[in-house]
């Protein structure tokens, strides 16, 4: 389309800002920022919390009450809509036509502005936070100005970041900024009120309790970018606030795969909080060695004991703080990653001094209440409801003559929660609180038992008197009829089969205890 002759070309020269006009949240960095924008010759215009906080610095500062003529109303939600901020903002400084505009009314520009919102995001994340108190984190002063400067980038600049702070400092006392610094800071501002906008929707989602457009996440910030996605020649990212729920204090970046591994861990390890110590091994999402025992040392050696080559270059995970023990005992084979909700001081010094290895704290146990699991397909998306279904003793029914006994009752419990992380068709034995044989990601069921039965073979791991659990119903007795060779003496299926009868059948011939959940986990 060709240009408009009533609109001005870019501005692409060099800018040395006269005025700026700073309102943050986060007051991080601002003291420096405050200086070097003052020691550059730049007015200081600000509001509330922040203009207090550069008086007290000493630092020569403006209330925008002054600027507007118009005191802040309704306990702050109203101070910077008004011309005078956003005409000042906006104006087209290397345009004749604006600046007569601004002359005409008394106004002056604004070539800076510096805004960070309100922290609507951290005070959503808890639970406890109220919807009364949630609005009044709904940010619409500061948005509105974040937009008009980022539009103005030609003649403007804006900072939404304290990370920007230095570079920009740099920059301008080197003798002003240039188009190309405002452009990126300008497309990095419409990334951030993007995302601020999605957390809003997602929090109505939540409360709501149906999925909105904005909800799937397509507008969240960008994280980080991963070195590569799945494979080397795929480029990837990582969006939104992972650091939220792990934060990776040792070793270099995760990667894509890192964090399907990690989210697979910590999904995993979190269906055994309030269990007693617990150890997940993971391998390429699925869970190769789980156990609980008395300690987190003897766990780890049991969750190993299921299968002692796939942990090589895999992710481990416990549920409570891990001890030197544990940790010399993981240190002796080579783990990408290790994930707890904390560490003793001298398990970090043993495990840092590999430095290729990343450490994980766990800050917060996973809560996907209200959250909408995305994946794309060619023209769309597809959008569904996390697995969050859990099941109890009260919530299961036995089917087959014999009653499961308690012993078996445990075993059955912990080999459905195994059963329900392990991509499908998958098939878990267990027993005394711990897995024995694992198969995963088989075409057919027949495969997943023969590949758990296989894999407790070779570990030399007996399958007598185990349980035995599959994520969804056996659709033929075969299933049935291998489990029970192997050894197990115990099922736990969702049912639901043409064929359950035929099923059941099976398990009384074979003297089996066999239960019902009602419950499918899929994963694909």
């Amino acid at each position: 389309m060709a240009a408009d002759a009533h609109i001005p070309p870019l501005n692409t020269e060099r800018i040395r800002p006269k005025r700026a006009l700073l309102s943050v949240s986060d007051k991080t960095g601002l003291e420096t920022l405050a200086r070097g924008l003052h020691a550059a010759g730049v007015e200081l215009v600000s509001t509330g919390g922040t203009r207090a906080a550069i008086a007290a610095w000493g630092i020569p500062v403006t209330d925008v009450a002054e600027v507007t003529g118009f005191p802040e109303v309704m306990d702050g939600r109203v101070k910077t809509l008004h011309p005078g901020v956003h005409a000042g903002i906006l104006a087209r400084t290397s345009y004749g036509k604006d600046l007569r505009t601004l002359d005409d009314l008394g106004i002056r520009p604004f070539e800076v502005v510096v805004v960070n919102l309100y922290p609507f995001m951290s005070m959503t994340a808890d639970p406890a936070t109220t919807p009364e108190t949630a609005l009044e984190f709904i940010d619409i002063g500061g948005p509105a100005m974040v937009r008009a400067c980022a539009k103005n980038f030609p003649h403007a600049c804006i900072l939404t970041s304290p990370g920007q702070y230095d570079a920009f400092l740099g920059e301008l006392a080197s003798g002003g900024v240039s188009f190309e610094t405002r452009r990126r800071l300008a497309a990095d501002a419409f990334s951030h009120t993007s995302g601020y906008d999605t957390a809003i929707s997602m929090w109505f989602s939540r409360w709501l309790g149906e999925p909105t457009p904005q909800t799937f996440g397509v507008s969240l910030p960008r994280f980080d970018e991963a070195r590569y996605g799945e494979n080397p020649h795929q480029k990837a990212a990582v969006y939104g606030y992972p650091d939220r729920y792990v934060d990776c204090f040792h070793g270099k970046a995760l990667s894509y795969n890192n964090y399907l591994d990690v989210t697979a861990a910590v999904n995993l390890v979190a269906e055994f909080i309030d269990a007693a110590p617990t150890c997940v091994i993971i391998k390429h999402t699925n869970p190769c060695g789980v156990a609980s025992a008395a300690t987190l040392a003897e766990a780890f050696d049991r969750a190993f004991q299921t299968d002692t080559v796939s942990p090589f270059g895999g992710i481990i995970a416990v549920n409570g703080t891990l001890d030197l023990q544990t940790a010399v005992a993981i240190d002796a084979i080579f783990t990408e990653i290790i994930l707890a909700p904390g560490y003793t001081e001298e398990a970090m010094d043993l495990l840092k001094r590999k430095s290729q290895r990343r450490l994980i704290r766990i800050v917060r146990w996973p809560d996907m209440t209200g959250v909408w699991q995305v994946s794309s397909i060619p023209g769309g998306l597809l959008v569904q409801e996390p697995d969050m279904g859990r099941i109890g003793l009260d919530d299961i029914r036995t089917v087959t003559q014999r009653e499961p006994g308690a012993t078996e009752l445990a075993d059955l419990m912990f080999a459905w929660k195994v059963a329900k992380h392990a991509k499908s068709n998958c098939i878990v034995f267990a027993k005394g609180g711990r897995t024995l044989g694992i198969g995963v990601g088989q075409t057919s069921r027949v495969d997943s038992s023969e590949l758990a039965v296989l894999k407790a073979a070779k570990a030399g791991l007996s399958l007598q008197g185990a349980a035995v659990a599959s994520e969804a119903f056996f659709p033929f007795a075969d299933g049935i009829e291998a489990a029970a060779k192997a050894g197990c003496t115990s099922v736990i299926q969702p049912g639901g089969s043409v064929r359950d009868e035929e099923v059941i059948a099976a398990a009384d011939r074979l003297g089996l205890a066999m239960v019902f959940t009602g419950m499918r986990h899929f994963k694909h």
